[in-house]
């Protein structure tokens, strides 16, 4: 065991990475090949000594939906450990910016890499040494189904008290979604997130979400759209949720500074109130007595930092250089990060007669047909917002200089081992085709943008060479967006994690 470090867990870990190929036979099942997560994520789970009802004990708070499922989860650990200092609170997410030991973290820390590496192959040698029951399931899970599988594993060894368990994508086929009886479900915002790609309406994507409720536990939802919450209420009554209930505003809420930044997150903030309330008054029913918003809750929300999601980081090397971070991927949560950046004092001039820096959007995605919808949704977005501000800014000029990169880390080709990405396409890459079909679908939506400011790069360190050479001296606010794992590349590579992490 001595001999196995860190980046042995890591190398390991990526070799269960599911390569493009195999994303798009996903795809191009429908998501059929679904079905099958369930019964094969519980025979994982007995591969490594558990049977599903162990995994009760870990006191889960489950979350899903298709905005801020992460920011509510963070909002939801954040109050507790503040509500109970004395607990041991588990809180697992995902992606991970900038470190895999991110996704699960021991009061609000991750894993240190010493922990990670004895959890990680406690999990991988149990899987090895174990024969699977059917032939179709195969050997190794995947990566995330590992990760979630080392999750359980590392919060019943430590004996957590609570655990925040944010689920991967949807929420009834979820790798997540084995505990048999949480202490309480909660389903943010709905859109169309990343199983839009395969066609999905929102009542089907409801749906998905709602198979997180279960028999005779809480059910809560943030307000939705008609047409999902119809679904969602069927969901409870199906899934035989002992309650369904539709978060109600908190009036206290607006006198809270929240730690993270934009509108959208009050929603998030307000869910996350409902769902510790109600897994408080689970284990001290005297609880319910309290103020509808204790000290200990406001404290939790002040006190959260939750990076790479609408955050503001000075670059410690670069007078003048400011990083907006943030890694929304979905319509609906891209439309957030503008109403958040294109607001006076962030990257809107305080003085509306002048602006005396210049903005650079740094974009990529996952590829498929969401780029150029992503990109419209933003530009449309920067229009809404200039007009709400009353700003004399034109659109098109909002921008001085585009971005469009891979999520490769380095120039040389190279990732950081945590940060590796199998399931790009090598011609794809190559040919940075997607980047080029982003840098097609902006000059369509701004005609007159010159050309010799659309860059198109193949790495991470190319798009930071750019920024810092480009622009300087001066001060510039740099928007990243579009992917988290662009995100953790550009905090890698420009030296943030100091001041980001």
């Amino acid at each position: 065991m001595s001999s196995r470090t860190y980046q042995d867990a890591v190398n390991s870990l990526n070799t269960l990475q599911s390569n493009a190929a195999t994303l798009d036979a996903v795809r191009a099942s429908g998501g059929r090949l679904s079905n099958f997560a369930i019964p094969e994520m519980i025979e994982y789970l007995e591969r490594i000594g558990y049977k599903t009802e162990d995994l009760n004990a870990m006191n889960v708070i489950h979350i899903t939906g298709t905005k801020g499922k992460g920011s509510t989860s963070a909002f939801t650990d954040s109050i507790l450990r503040h509500a109970k200092p004395e607990w041991k609170i588990g809180l697992y997410t995902s992606p991970h910016l900038v470190a895999v030991r991110e996704r699960i973290r021991i009061n609000g820390r991750p894993l240190s890499e010493e922990d990670f590496t004895k959890y990680f192959f406690e999990v991988w040698d149990r899987l090895k040494a174990n024969e699977r029951k059917l032939e179709t399931t195969p050997f190794m899970p995947g990566y995330f189904r590992f990760v979630t599988l080392m999750a359980f594993h590392t919060f019943l060894s430590l004996g957590v008290d609570a655990t925040v368990l944010e689920v991967g994508v949807g929420g009834t086929y979820d790798s997540t979604n084995i505990v048999p009886k949480p202490i309480v479900t909660g389903i943010t915002a709905l859109g169309i997130d990343h199983v839009g790609v395969l066609g999905k309406t929102l009542k089907e994507i409801a749906w998905q979400k709602g198979g997180i409720y279960k028999e005779g536990v809480p059910a809560f939802s943030v307000p939705q759209p008609e047409e999902g919450m119809q679904v969602l209420v069927e969901r409870a009554k199906e899934l035989k949720a002992s309650e369904f209930v539709v978060t109600s505003k908190l009036p206290e809420i607006s006198n809270v500074k929240l730690g993270l930044a934009g509108a959208h997150q009050v929603g998030n903030a307000i869910l996350a109130v409902h769902l510790a309330k109600s897994f408080l008054r689970n284990s001290d029913p005297s609880s319910a007595e309290e103020a509808s918003l204790p000290q200990s809750f406001i404290d939790g929300l002040e006190d959260i930092k939750w990076p790479g999601r609408c955050q503001t980081v000075a670059d410690p090397a670069y007078p003048g250089l400011t990083w907006y971070l943030d890694g929304a991927h979905t319509i609906e949560s891209l439309e957030c990060s503008i109403q958040w950046f294109v607001k006076p004092g962030v990257g809107l001039s305080l003085d509306p007669a002048s602006r005396s820096f210049k903005r650079t959007l740094i974009f990529n995605t996952g590829g498929g047909r969401a780029g150029p919808s992503f990109l419209e949704a933003i530009y449309k977005q920067i229009t809404v917002q200039l007009s709400e501000n009353q700003s004399s800014e034109d659109p098109t000029t909002f921008f001085d200089r585009v971005i469009f990169c891979t999520n490769v880390t380095y120039a040389d080709g190279g990732f950081k081992g945590d940060l590796t990405a199998v399931s790009l396409a090598p011609d794809d890459l190559a040919q940075l085709k997607t980047q080029n079909q982003l840098a097609d679908a902006w000059t369509s939506l701004v005609p007159s943008f010159p050309k010799d400011r659309i860059h198109v790069l193949p790495s991470v360190e190319h798009a930071i060479r750019t920024v810092r050479e480009s622009e300087t001296p001066g001060s510039v606010k740099v928007l990243v967006a579009g992917s988290l794992h662009l995100v953790g590349g550009v905090i890698e590579v420009a030296g943030l994690a100091e001041v980001a992490l």
